[in-house]
Formats: structure tokens, C-alpha cells, sequence
């Protein structure tokens, strides 16, 4: 097999979102996974607005839309009555593409099925047991005694990464909260399936997720979470898990004719909130839990993972392909850390506020903040700040000082998924021209030529499909990153496009 530009360790989201956002600009790699084969069995299940944006723009978004659950509410229960519904609707942030309820096993099989399209195949049952770094690469040797060549390392291989440990890479942090119980089960006697649900209780927060494993299956299935307050790590089998639930759900619910009839996954942990202390270690990236883990409350576990892969694929891509110097890859972490230190600030405080069991906490938990979910700003709000699609780098190193006021988007903002049209004057949506592909919309002047010269042929040149474009100021020039971040704008046959790209690429060297 032919030496890869980049290994990438753990066929997770992120590790298959980084291949396929590789492969989309053209560099070979290699997916490497310890596990004997995809895995049945799902811990993530909310599919934010912005994931759902990022495997469309990859060409992995397939068929989830139909097999999701996409009426997405969380109706929460006190004293076995709903007091409450937050609903995910529309933030007004111009995505075509809603929050999903679906399992991250589903999501991982559309990614390799689009990874298969681009020509990889995951390597199971590969273990990496060594690595080690140069200036030109790295040398990894597998558990078969086999080593594997490769230009860069990426560890996307999880919270307990082998990558991350090789590379003596810190990983701080804390417990958040005592023990919780996990089940897959099908079950009769649940509520209502349009939503999730979750209920207050003295002994501890019970949440109810219904799941489907594709658009024919039965409505059956759900993922039942418990908090276990002041439990010790303790370990239950499956069949001590389902004895446990069979007592704990009617007493937190009040549903009486509750039963379990089948399993299909039980698991005990703790939420733990870390964070590594670097991102990158020479030719080493880490992408996703290898990186950062925090409280699944929330869903943005898989979010936050896929958005760390589709940021650092066209870096390394560009990195890889000579296009740019090592040193765009530190934008990486200036990036993305930022974005998962605040995730998990957010999640952490949220886990203890809705599990404290303080008579104030209880108070302000049920009689003030629970009713104030029917609000219609509130569930904006909360769709917003969940979907991730108020993102923005305004104040990365690749935004530019000098550009952080003035017309919107600014450099660093994500970019709507407007109208536009094609060079042939067909039409078509910005962000279907994304992913393997910068955007230049230019509105007249020499910046084709310019993008072309520093970004290779990887770059679609376009124009507004109408007025109504969602982006103030047009008539200027814009690039748009391939992760629907703008990266510059500008007057049309002005020298700044090519003095950002030189800047960014080359550290402010022409070519």
C-alpha cells in the first residue's frame, strides 16, 4: 500500500468527516480503527443544524433526513406532569438543514459510504501501539508488527486516544457528575415519540430519547438515561441495568405500565469535563473526544468533533499539497480550542444546574427556568446557541485585525447558504459549491486569477443569485473558506485578496 500524507487513527465522526474533507482536495490517506468493525450500538444522537451543514457540504448527509426524527422537542416533566416544551425550530440563522434526532451509528455509515465513494475503506482490527515524529513525517507501528509512513498523524481515535498519549499530550480535568445509567431498550408504556422528554425528580433527572434505526423500523426503541446521585462506580451487567430501570423510571415518571421487552445496549459512566493542552504536537493533530470530552446534556459532543475535522481538513490539505506553510496548521487550535473550552463551560454548568439537588437549585430549576422554555425567544435562543451556527473565528489570526468591523458577514463569520450563480449562469446554493472547494464570489477584477495562484484549482468561482443574499455590502469581493467561513472581503481589483492570501499561506511571503 502506498505511503498516505496523512494517518488518521479512529473511524469515528471525526476521524471519517477529516478523511472525507481530505479526499475532497486530494490527498491520500489512510483510516485505521482498533475495533473489529463499525459500531451497532450509538452514544451520540442529536445531530445539530451545523453537522447536518457539514456532511451535506462533504456529500455524507445521504439519507439521514428521512430516517431522523426531525420534529425535535424536549417536553420536561415535574411531579409526572409536563411543565414544559422547548421546541428546535428555526433560529433564524438561514440554514436549509434542521436539527436531526439520529444515532451517531448511522451517521458514521453515510460517512463511510461517502468515504468509499472517494475511495477509502476503513482498516479494522488495526492497532496503533507506536508512534513517532520527524521534521518530514511520521513512522507508526501497528500491534501486527507492520509500520506505516505517513506525512502526518491525525488521533481521532477517542477520550481515552492512543495518539494523544504517544504524543504526551495533557488532558485535564474534572468529574462533573456522579454516575448515570445508559440503555438502548425497546420498551411500551413511553410517552408521546415526537420529542425527547426528560422529568425532575428528587432521586435524580430521567431522560427518554426515542430512537429509530431507519425510516421503517419500529417505534419502539428508546435511550433511556438516569442519573444516579452519590452512586458509587459500581458495576452492573445488562440484566442488573434493566432491573434497575424497571424500578427507577416509574418512580421518576409515573408511568405505570413502563416495561421493557428487549435491549439493545446498556453502559454505565461518569461525565467527566477535559480538555488537551494542545491540539498539535509537530506532524501530531488531535480532532474530536480525542481532543476534548465534556456532558453528553446537550448533544454537542459529535457537533463540536465534526466541526474540529471539517476546520483542519482544508488547512492540512493545503499544507500537504504545498500550498500553504506548516504554520496555517496553528490556526487550527487558535480556531477550535476556544470554541471547545466554551462547550465546555456550558455543558458542565448546565449538568449541575439540572442536577443539583439543593432546595434553590430545585426551585429555580422547576418553578423558573422549566416554564420559561415555553417562551418563544427562549426556544430561538436555545436552538441557536445549540446548532453551533453562530460559530465564528472574527477573532482568529486569520480574520485580521483590521477586519473585524463593518459590513456582514466579517472575516471569520460563517457565511449563509445563499443563492448564487455559476460562471455557465446556471444556478445553484453557496453551499453545495463547499467542502472540496474554496468559493470566490466576485463581482468583477482580477481575483479568479489571484485565488487560483495561491489555492490551486480548488477553487469555484461564482456570482449572487439574487438580492436577497443574506450578506450586506455586495458588490465587493468574497472568498469563502470550504468550511463556509468568510475569509476575506474586499473592493474588486484592489491588492488585498493577495495580500491576506500571501499573509495566511506564507506568512506574508509572495509568490
Amino acid at each position: 500500500m502506498a505511503s498516505p500524507e496523512v494517518l488518521i487513527v479512529g473511524a469515528g465522526p471525526a476521524g471519517l468527516a477529516l478523511a472525507c474533507g481530505l479526499r475532497l482536495h486530494g490527498v491520500p490517506v489512510r483510516v485505521v480503527d482498533k475495533a473489529a468493525g463499525p459500531a451497532t450500538t450509538s452514544r451520540a444522537n442529536f445531530l445539530h443544524a451545523r453537522g447536518a451543514e457539514v456532511l451535506d457540504r462533504l456529500g455524507a448527509l445521504g439519507d439521514l433526513p428521512k430516517r431522523a426524527i426531525s420534529a425535535l422537542t424536549i417536553t420536561v416533566h415535574a411531579g409526572g406532569k409536563p411543565i414544559s416544551t422547548l421546541r428546535f425550530g428555526d433560529a433564524g440563522l438561514r440554514t436549509s438543514r434542521p436539527a436531526l434526532l439520529v444515532s451517531q451509528a448511522a451517521v458514521e455509515a453515510e460517512l463511510r459510504r461517502r468515504l468509499a465513494e472517494l475511495g477509502i475503506t476503513v482498516q479494522w482490527s488495526t492497532v496503533l501501539v507506536e508512534a513517532s515524529a520527524d521534521d518530514n513525517g511520521v513512522t507508526a507501528v501497528l500491534a501486527d508488527g507492520n509500520t506505516v509512513r505517513a506525512g502526518w498523524l491525525a488521533g481521532c481515535d477517542g477520550a481515552h486516544s492512543t495518539v494523544r498519549k504517544l504524543a504526551a499530550i495533557g488532558f485535564p480535568g474534572v468529574a462533573v457528575a456522579d454516575q448515570w445509567l445508559l440503555a438502548d431498550v425497546y420498551a411500551d408504556g413511553m410517552p408521546d415519540r415526537s420529542g425527547s422528554h426528560g422529568w425532575l425528580h428528587r432521586d435524580g433527572l430521567l431522560g427518554a430519547l426515542p430512537m429509530r434505526q431507519d425510516a421503517t423500523s419500529r417505534d419502539d426503541l428508546w435511550r433511556l438515561m438516569a442519573y444516579l446521585p452519590g452512586a458509587e462506580d459500581e458495576k452492573m451487567n445488562q440484566r442488573q441495568i434493566v432491573d434497575h430501570l424497571h424500578q427507577v423510571v416509574p418512580q421518576r415518571t409515573g408511568l405505570s405500565e413502563f416495561h421493557i421487552h428487549g435491549t439493545a445496549w446498556t453502559s454505565l459512566f461518569r461525565i467527566h469535563r477535559r480538555l488537551a493542552e494542545d491540539y498539535r504536537r509537530g506532524r501530531i493533530l488531535l480532532v474530536g473526544d480525542a481532543a476534548h470530552i465534556h456532558s453528553p446534556i446537550g448533544g454537542q459532543g459529535m457537533l463540536t468533533g465534526i466541526g474540529d475535522a471539517e476546520n483542519l481538513a482544508w488547512k492540512l490539505a493545503l499544507v500537504t499539497r504545498g500550498k500553504a506553510v506548516e504554520t496555517l496548521l496553528d490556526t487550527y487550535q487558535a480556531e477550535r480550542r476556544p470554541l471547545a473550552a466554551e462547550v465546555l463551560r456550558t455543558t458542565s454548568a448546565n449538568t449541575r444546574f439540572q442536577t443539583g439537588d439543593g432546595t434553590l437549585v430545585r426551585f429555580l430549576r422547576e418553578r423558573v427556568m422549566a416554564p420559561l422554555l415555553n417562551r418563544p425567544w427562549v426556544q430561538r435562543w436555545a436552538t441557536a446557541v445549540a446548532s453551533q451556527l453562530w460559530v465564528s473565528y472574527r477573532r482568529g489570526p486569520l480574520a485580521g485585525a483590521g477586519m473585524r468591523f463593518g459590513h456582514r458577514p466579517r472575516p471569520g463569520d460563517r457565511v449563509p447558504n445563499m443563492r448564487c450563480r455559476r460562471v455557465d449562469g446556471s444556478i445553484t446554493r453557496l453551499h453545495a459549491e463547499l467542502g472540496g472547494h474554496w468559493v470566490l464570489l466576485d463581482s468583477g477584477g482580477e481575483g479568479a486569477e489571484v485565488a487560483r495562484k495561491w489555492l490551486g484549482e480548488y477553487v469555484t468561482i461564482l456570482t449572487t443569485g439574487d438580492s436577497a443574499t443574506g450578506v450586506s455590502g455586495f458588490g465587493q469581493t468574497l472568498l469563502i473558506r470550504p468550511d463556509a467561513h468568510l475569509a476575506w472581503r474586499g473592493r474588486p481589483r484592489s491588492d488585498g485578496l493577495r495580500r491576506w492570501l500571501a499573509e495566511a499561506l506564507s506568512n506574508g511571503k509572495t509568490r
